[in-house]
């Protein structure tokens, strides 16, 4: 189960591990960022945004891509 805060941009996965007849439980937190924002950080470390696809093939990134792959460099 994937719980969702929009507000916050916090995902929790969540996960129940059966071993010989006992459930374990765990969550594991993480916070979504959109590329703006990590374009932002990446300015703010002194680099530039040199390339983003939509994928690992290239294809090209929309505002319909639900992931992307970037590359930044140091000029």
């Amino acid at each position: 189960m994937i719980e969702v805060d929009p507000a916050t941009q916090a995902m929790s996965s969540n996960y129940v591990d059966v071993t010989g007849g006992r459930g374990v439980f765990r969550s594991i937190p993480f916070r979504y960022v959109w590329p703006s924002e990590l374009d932002l950080m990446a300015e703010l470390a002194g680099m530039r945004l040199r390339e983003r696809w939509a994928d690992w093939a290239r294809e090209p990134f929309t505002g319909e891509s639900r992931k992307h792959v970037s590359v930044w460099q140091k000029p």
